[in-house]
């Protein structure tokens, strides 16, 4: 029997792979600190006034950030913090949060 993998597996085990590691939330961003105190370091916040973050989709997850930088949605801390934001660091923060162990999707 040949042991190489049949070449027309490798696309569907290659799509497998990056989707598992798209999924994965691996190390928190760099600027994930600055979320920790108010939304716990995983997002799950332990604070009952506070949002979670965990497991929101991405997409939210960004709208809002952009929407706090740009000055459209109000919140005097987040509007400070999401001005410190590049949009690659929106884009970072938004998959990690969304993206955390036992979300389901």
């Amino acid at each position: 029997m040949n042991r190489l993998l049949p070449l027309f597996l490798l696309p569907a085990l290659l799509g497998f792979a990056s989707a598992a590691a798209a999924q994965s939330p691996g190390k928190a961003p760099a600027k994930s600190g600055q979320c920790t105190a108010c939304h716990g370091a995983d997002g799950q916040s332990r604070i009952p006034a506070n949002p979670i973050l965990r497991c929101q989709h991405q997409a939210y997850l960004a709208s809002a950030l952009q929407a706090y930088r740009s000055g459209s949605r109000k919140h005097p801390v987040m509007n400070s913090i999401a001005n410190t934001l590049q949009p690659k660091d929106i884009q970072a923060l938004s998959a990690w949060y969304a993206n955390q162990p036992g979300c389901r999707r």
